[in-house]
């Protein structure tokens, strides 16, 4: 379980805003977050990662605290086990496909899965340069993927992706969140990606 109770000013149409989020998300299973654009979601998500502080508030995963700001608490990002899929994929533009993979792990075996399951295996020498927006969309998902989070968000990961190819990949990424028992956190404008999929409206 996900508790989270925060709030953050941000920049929206209308000047300042104040994003206040008080909710909770199961554990192991794909919640996707819905509401208007500049509401506030990649905020939410950046926060959750540690990427952005809270101006507020608390957030627990399995009880553990991840932000606490009444003790001027935030565990480290790096201790949160957080994988996530940026909207601008942020590939390391010096990589390969192949080598953005190894950055998250050295498990040659299961690097091999993941570019079948992003059908890249043909790609895994390549640059992102190289690539097109779809294919790049594919290795930041990847990416994310390769240290086995136990929490992935993603902000609008399918959206360079055809109808066909979306779906291959999306079952495949199930079977592979259940496998790993992956909490998603799934920010998306799209409701019929994944339609069994909680739905968390702001």
């Amino acid at each position: 379980m996900i508790e989270i109770n925060i709030s953050k000013r941000i920049k929206s149409y209308h000047g300042i805003a104040e994003l206040k989020v008080n909710t909770s998300f199961e554990s192991q299973v794909i919640s996707r977050i819905a509401g208007p654009s500049g509401i506030g979601k990649t905020t939410l998500l950046k926060v959750i990662a540690g990427l952005i502080p809270a101006d507020s508030g608390l957030l627990k995963v399995k009880n553990d605290v991840w932000i606490d700001t009444k003790a001027n608490f935030s565990k480290k990002t790096q201790d949160r086990n957080v994988g996530f899929v940026f909207q601008n994929y942020a590939l390391f533009p010096n990589m390969t496909v192949e080598e953005q993979l190894r950055y998250g792990t050295g498990d040659e075996t299961y690097i091999d899965r993941l570019l079948h399951i992003g059908q890249l295996d043909s790609f895994r020498k390549s640059f992102p340069k190289h690539l097109s927006g779809g294919q790049q969309q594919r290795v930041a998902i990847l990416r994310a993927l390769s240290t086995k989070p136990t929490l992935l968000l993603m902000d609008e990961p399918f959206s360079a992706l055809d109808q066909t190819l979306k779906s291959s990949l999306i079952a495949n990424l199930k079977t592979l969140f259940l496998e790993q028992q992956t909490t998603v956190l799934l920010v998306t404008h799209a409701q019929d990606e994944i339609e069994e999929a909680c739905v968390f409206q702001m």
